[in-house]
């Protein structure tokens, strides 16, 4: 099927729950006014449809390859990629002191919002870019930023994150991979990552790993951890990339999904020849590495975004093409589109409203991190606590739309050729990596809920409350802070119990809160498709979605107890 960039939605977003107006308004971001964004939406829509969406199935398909002198993407991978250089897409949001266009986050996101539904695989290269950027703009010394922000930030060489070792997963602080300082005030690194997302790729002439390694004498955990800079070609006196730097690709993964993004086991140092240099400060590594991790937590959070819109416009225009049996009281014995039929209409409203609802809130959140770089504090840590919802909420619901557009196809779902199966296989891992959504909700309950003690949630609460018109969402609203006062008050067990339905709850008001916002908005709008299906979908919400969160207020009530009524070997009988 064609892929069609949601242009009219993205600005609607962008103006209505973003508002972006407000940050046009300032000297930072005063180059994007609404011709400009008009143009920078336009533009990619139509770049992704032409050079990337093509290559969504021969990704999928013949996906990367391992080979003894590193990974081979597949055929049309790096002139795709080239085009978007040389567009200067990835300069959108990159710092403009190093030849980026400095224009706002929240655009940047939309940006990478149509690359994402276009191909998801290949946008995790540019999605992972975006943090290394954002590591080296925020820690990295006046040299490092001047030898490599500005290949970085046109796309010219990409970035990856370095956290996982195999016997360490989620446990940060059990990472062994060492740094060991040389003569020259460089360090030398040994060790092995796994599940480093475009560790290798042959699309351009350098790659910039950001690895978290131990230095001698640091304390166990993640104190002990530092950040450092590794590239896969040392550069050479002009800042080119030179000699290897004892970086190897040993494998990469067979995986369900995402074939068309490497995901690679990475050996440093096996020559003792891996040079690395040290960013920030020593033990500093995840006050570093975090500084990437939020803000690629939040273009996780995107992936989700990215998939329902696809697989909902996939699941569209088969249901539209799709003819059988008539409709049931239409007196008519003619079979008609499946579109036709109440429970194929219904799961189609709800994947609109779901992906109308993860799109505000990525989007929202993506905002805050405009104003919190303008120095509004605030905003800082409202963004810090939607973080997890983002992700996780974000990726939820991705895997949902893509499963309801499987239902969607009958039997043909389950066959590959539709590309209904892949959009599932691919969103899956989005709700594990960068931090699983039960490690999310654990953040919230952990930190973000008591931050400022407890101002940060009662200052969205309040902003929710004085704005809902629904009763169901007000309702919601004050079950939420019900839950949030009783979880204040809990162990850290029982919070930990409640964690994910508190998150879900929560997400759900955010999300109803914008989408209510957007349906006032859409009752004063002249009629058109667009516009009707606006006030379709967020009366659903409304109506259908927000009512069903209501119902985990009492497993979010519920104390842990009952998870440890029985021994762990008791769970095998």
């Amino acid at each position: 099927m064609d892929f069609t960039a949601p242009v009219t939605e993205q600005r609607f977003v962008l103006d209505h729950i973003a508002r972006l107006d407000t940050l046009a308004d300032t000297p930072r971001f005063a180059a994007a006014s609404p011709d400009l964004v008009d143009a920078v939406l336009e533009g990619i829509g139509q770049f992704a449809a032409g050079e990337w969406a093509p290559l969504d199935r021969i990704g999928d398909t013949v996906g990367a390859r391992w080979t003894e002198d590193g990974v081979v993407m597949p055929d049309g991978f790096r002139a795709a990629y080239q085009a978007y250089v040389e567009g200067g897409w990835g300069t959108i949001g990159s710092p403009e002191a190093f030849g980026g266009q400095g224009l706002p986050f929240v655009l940047a996101t939309a940006v990478l919002d149509t690359l994402g539904s276009a191909n998801m695989a290949f946008a995790l290269a540019p999605t992972l870019t975006v943090g290394a950027i954002e590591a080296l703009t925020h820690h990295g010394t006046p040299e490092q930023q001047a030898a490599y922000l500005p290949k970085l930030s046109t796309g010219e060489w990409t970035g990856t994150m370095n956290l996982t070792e195999p016997q360490a997963g989620s446990d940060v602080g059990a990472l062994k991979t060492k740094a060991e300082p040389r003569d020259d005030g460089r360090w030398s690194i040994r060790g092995t990552k796994i599940f480093i997302s475009f560790g290798d790729h042959d699309m351009t002439d350098n790659i910039v790993h950001l690895v978290l390694a131990r230095t001698p004498g640091a304390p166990e955990g993640t104190k002990g951890l530092s950040l450092f800079l590794v590239p896969k070609y040392r550069l050479d006196a002009d800042g080119n990339p030179g000699d290897i730097n004892d970086v190897r690709v040993v494998s990469i993964e067979h995986k369900m999904g995402l074939h068309g993004s490497p995901t690679c086991v990475l050996s440093f140092g096996d020559h003792g020849d891996c040079i690395g240099e040290l960013i920030g400060a020593e033990g500093g590594g995840i006050a570093a590495m975090f500084t990437m991790m939020n803000n690629a937590r939040l273009n996780v959070g995107l992936q989700g975004v990215q998939t329902a819109e696809r697989a909902t416009q996939r699941a569209v225009a088969y249901a539209r093409e799709r003819i059988q049996s008539a409709r049931a009281g239409s007196g008519s014995r003619e079979p008609v589109a499946i579109i036709e039929h109440p429970d194929v209409r219904r799961m189609l409203m709800r994947m609109k409203a779901q992906t109308m609802a993860a799109r505000a809130l990525l989007y929202y959140a993506a905002s805050q991190v405009d104003h919190a770089n303008l120095g509004d504090t605030e905003a800082k840590k409202r963004l810090d606590l939607l973080t997890p919802l983002a992700k996780a909420h974000g990726t939820d619901l991705g895997a949902e739309v893509a499963d309801i557009a499987i239902q969607v196809h009958g039997g043909m779902g389950y066959i590959e050729e539709t590309g209904a199966a892949q959009h599932f296989r691919d969103v899956r891992v989005t709700r594990i990596y960068e931090g699983t959504n039960g490690i999310q909700a654990a953040d919230l309950v952990g930190r973000k809920l008591s931050m400022d003690n407890g101002a940060t949630l009662t200052s969205l609460l309040a902003d929710m409350r004085g704005e809902a018109q629904g009763e169901a969402l007000l309702t919601l609203i004050d079950a939420c802070e019900d839950v949030a006062r009783n979880l204040l008050a809990s162990d850290i067990e029982d919070r930990l119990a409640a964690s994910s339905p508190f998150l879900t709850m929560l997400s759900v008001a955010t999300c109803g809160w914008l989408l209510e916002r957007e349906g006032r908005i859409a009752a004063e709008l002249p009629d058109s498709p667009f516009v009707a299906m606006k006030r379709a979908a967020t009366r659903f919400y409304g109506e259908q979605i927000v009512p069903e969160a209501l119902g985990l207020k009492a497993a979010a009530m519920a104390p842990a107890a009952p998870l440890y009524a029985v021994e762990p070997e008791t769970f095998a009988a």
